[in-house]
Parts: C-alpha cells; structure tokens; sequence
C-alpha cells in the first residue's frame, strides 16, 4: 500500500509543478488553491509512505515520479521539445524507480 501512495504523492506532485505554470505567479486565484492543495496533499503522502518505506527510496521516487510526469506533461501541454536525449533520460529516472522499487524489501 506505500508503493501506491507513494506514486500518487508523485502525480500530485506533477499536478503541482504544472499547477504552477497557471497561477501565473501566484496571482490567479483558483489555479493558486489547487496548486497549494496539491502541493499540501503531496507532501502528506509522501510522509505516510515514509513510514513503512525507506526514506531516500521513497524520496527518490516520489522525486523522479514528478520529474518524469512534469516533463511529459511539458512536452504534451506546452509543446516543450522531445529530443532523444530528453527521451533517453526519462527512462534512465523510469529504470531507476523500477529499481528502487525491486531493491526494496
């Protein structure tokens, strides 16, 4: 159940790095309470996964879960490049969490 609380910490924090594109500084009300929830929940998340996972695997994860997410997320709603080096990255960091997550007991 951590592991699956964990990946949603790490969507939330995905809705929150593009969350923040919309608040345009902060300064758009309801794009800035959705952003701040989703930044609260996912922090809360995160913090219930730690109690049962690792700390540096479950920060790892929920870090490259957000990376991952935010950069294709970027790419799809912002029209930002995918070259294959950016590409090849991604699945770097998605080898990474696979591993963290074989290597954790």
């Amino acid at each position: 159940m951590a592991w699956a609380i964990l990946i949603v910490a790490g969507l939330l924090e995905v809705a929150w790095a593009v969350g923040l594109k919309y608040t345009e500084g902060f300064s758009r009300l309801w794009p800035s309470v959705g952003t701040v929830l989703a930044m609260v929940l996912s922090v809360v998340l995160l913090g219930v996964a730690m109690k049962s996972l690792p700390m540096g695997t479950a920060y790892a994860v929920w870090v490259g879960v957000g990376a991952v997410g935010t950069v294709v997320l970027g790419i799809a709603l912002f029209g930002e490049p995918a070259t294959a080096g950016r590409l090849a990255s991604l699945a770097l960091i998605v080898l990474g969490i696979v591993g963290l997550k074989l290597a954790t007991h």
